[in-house]
């Protein structure tokens, strides 16, 4: 399997697709302060409405250092997916190394039935371009 430094995952017919920049000018490598902004999208592939309610990060850095981040919905907002909608956000992560990974899970309600669904968000990389220069 090749692997890239974005994710497209599939659980329970909602399709999660991620992507992530380093944002240089937000940085400071001589302080060990790297800046990723990462964008989200999520699609409702399945028949019923869904609202996503929560999202758990596994973050880990360079030295493998891990930290989970949760919480109750994404940028503030609970969204409600009907069949073949889409919904995007963007958000950052700062990490003390120059590079490190992201992955985690939704916590998503199928509106009609109440039952609830744990989307996965595939690995992604938090990585600078090759011709930044690091410290």
């Amino acid at each position: 399997m090749i692997q890239t430094p974005d994710s497209d995952t599939v659980t329970e017919q909602v399709r999660v697709r991620a992507a992530a920049r380093y944002l240089p000018d937000e940085s400071d490598p001589d302080l060990a302060s790297f800046l990723f902004m990462y964008r989200i999208t999520i699609a409702n592939e399945g028949t019923r409405e869904v609202k996503l309610l929560s999202r758990h990060w596994v973050i880990r850095d360079a030295f493998n250092e891990r930290s989970d981040v949760r919480g109750p919905g994404v940028v503030g907002e609970y969204p409600v997916l009907a069949p073949g909608e889409r919904y995007e956000y963007k958000s950052t992560c700062k990490l003390r190394t120059h590079w490190g990974t992201m992955e985690g899970s939704y916590q998503f309600e199928e509106t009609e039935t109440g039952r609830l669904l744990t989307v996965e968000i595939g690995r992604f990389f938090l990585v600078p371009p090759a011709k930044v220069q690091l410290g």
